[in-house]
């Protein structure tokens, strides 16, 4: 039978392991030299807390799950009950179709059709590859319709540093974040406020490298510094093992988190999610980062996780 995450599919190379899950087109595990560079789960498990899934048509929140766009208003399902927002896409928990499957590569794809809240059709194609870089997963929207489409993407990856991933981990990580800017957000519901100055706002300034600790981090960054075009984010463990997030000019923006679930010790700062993202969140009532995909044009984001 079937794994309740999907079919499973190996890639390596270079040091590098990785087990992709067909629901969300998920990046389940990965390893190098045998080292955990991400929060994995098992094949069988329901994924938890969105781990490693692909987010499409836009990633993040749509808030209130109501938008406008193109003169018309639209109203999404409420996918995060808690704070009554519209989560991280609507592909997350679509079987993806194998296009491709090789040693170090495989290529998977699912179409997005018209729906409540969502009335565009939009073809989504994955690609994981392995090299000697790390590993690189592209995402690219195809409108497949008559009328523009609203377009965003993001991954959800939950970065470990070092050789241990269990509750509290995060705390003891060394995080590097090149970012001057943060979208505060209201306490409760996470609702967009205002881009400011991490000046202003000194526990979310990790752009010299410093010990998250106890800092809860649930934010979007930008303003991001890139050295030869790419932003390269760190987390490193006191024992100098490190694993990067890089990423060139289609995401300016990166949502972090510190994966805070006090209820939870099986979940519980496990991981630190950094998700590139071509737009900020709520992007489809802000406009912030949008990305308007006209009829049969396209567009694509990628980005790296690699060992250091």
């Amino acid at each position: 039978m079937t794994p309740r995450s999907g079919r499973q599919l190996v890639i390596e190379g270079h040091g590098y392991r990785a087990e992709i899950a067909g629901i969300g087109a998920t990046l389940r595990t990965l390893t190098h030299d045998g080292r955990d560079l991400v929060v994995p789960f098992a094949a069988d498990d329901v994924r938890p807390a969105y781990r490693g899934s692909t987010l499409a048509p836009w990633p993040n929140r749509v808030v209130d799950g109501r938008y406008a766009f193109d003169g018309a208003e639209h109203e999404l399902a409420l996918t995060e009950p808690s704070r009554g927002h519209a989560l991280h896409g609507l592909v997350c928990w679509a079987e993806f179709e194998v296009r491709t499957a090789q040693a170090d590569r495989v290529v998977l794809s699912t179409v997005v059709p018209p729906q409540a809240g969502y009335p565009f059709r939009v073809e989504v194609q994955v690609e994981y590859r392995i090299d000697a870089d790390g590993l690189s997963q592209s995402v690219t929207g195809r409108n497949l319709g008559a009328d523009a489409a609203p377009w965003g993407t993001g991954p959800h990856p939950y970065i470990v540093a070092g050789d241990g991933h269990g509750t509290g981990a995060v705390d003891r990580w060394t995080l590097t974040l090149p970012a001057s800017e943060v979208l505060t957000v209201t306490e409760d519901r996470l609702i967009p406020l205002a881009v400011e100055s991490v000046d202003a706002h000194p526990q979310w300034d990790f752009r010299s490298p410093r010990t998250i600790g106890a800092t809860f981090i649930d934010h979007a960054f930008t303003g991001l510094t890139r050295t030869d075009g790419r932003t390269v984010v760190e987390v490193r463990d006191a024992d100098g093992t490190a694993t990067t997030v890089s990423w060139g000019q289609a995401c300016p923006w990166v949502q972090i988190h510190t994966a805070d679930t006090p209820a939870d010790d099986a979940t519980h700062r496990v991981g630190l999610a950094v998700e590139p993202m071509t737009c900020a969140p709520d992007a489809f009532n802000s406009g912030a980062g949008l990305i308007v995909l006209q009829p049969g044009e396209q567009h694509t984001a990628s980005w790296t996780i690699a060992a250091r």
